[in-house]
């Protein structure tokens, strides 16, 4: 890609307003993800009691395994959501704003 086409594409206000919504998805998806993470270890860390709570009586699993495997399962649906979105709406996006610079 030559300099003009790069300076074009970069100075697009298509571009900039892509990149703004691409990094404003972006942001919201990590987050989620450090909410969901962190929340848990910061569970483990200060409410082991909690976490310790039988399902049932005389049951062997505690509400611990599967909240851990919800924090598990939640990082693969958020994952799968961000790939979706980046393999459809965005490549879509960046591939028509590389076209209409290299013009």
């Amino acid at each position: 890609m030559s300099q003009d086409t790069y300076r074009r594409i970069r100075e697009n206000p298509k571009f900039q307003a892509f990149v703004s919504k691409r990094n404003k998805f972006s942001i919201i998806m990590s987050v989620l993800m450090i909410i969901a993470y962190y929340g848990y270890i910061l569970l483990i860390a200060f409410n082991k009691p909690l976490l310790a709570t039988k399902l049932s009586e005389g049951a062997v699993t505690s509400i611990g395994i599967p909240m851990g495997l919800g924090v598990i399962l939640f990082t693969i649906v958020i994952t799968w959501i961000y790939v979706s979105r980046a393999n459809t709406e965005f490549d879509r996006e960046a591939e028509a704003i590389i076209k209409e610079g290299q013009k």
